[in-house]
């Protein structure tokens, strides 16, 4: 995953990669206890969860929460997210995720990568 990637000072790939795993299975609890919003960008298809603060997600985006939850999240947090797909009436874009389509502010606007 990109995300573990993104190595602290003196962190090996395999330290950053459990601190991923813990942040996604981190927001997958929230999903299921209703305390993580999950907004999909109506006109991009990009995600966002709204109520991890940025030292919850300690580094890691959205997207790579996303991919973790996919690939190894609850079948609640993943349902959570086929609603919210719902809501905004298109799937997450894949192609929107890898070009870095993101927000700062919970979903309320995404811009593409820095």
């Amino acid at each position: 995953m990109p995300c573990d990637t993104k190595l602290k000072a003196n962190q090996t790939i395999q330290q950053r990669a459990t601190e991923v795993k813990k942040i996604a299975a981190f927001a997958d609890e929230l999903i299921r206890k209703n305390r993580l919003k999950i907004i999909i960008d109506k006109k991009t298809g990009a995600i966002a969860f709204d109520g991890m603060t940025d030292s919850e997600k300690d580094g890691c985006t959205d997207a790579c929460i996303y991919r973790r939850i996919m690939a190894t999240g609850t079948a609640l947090a993943k349902q959570a997210i086929a609603r919210a797909e719902l809501v905004a009436g298109r799937g997450v874009n894949k192609q929107a995720l890898a070009q870095g389509v993101h927000s700062h502010d919970g979903g309320r606007s995404f811009h593409h990568g820095h």
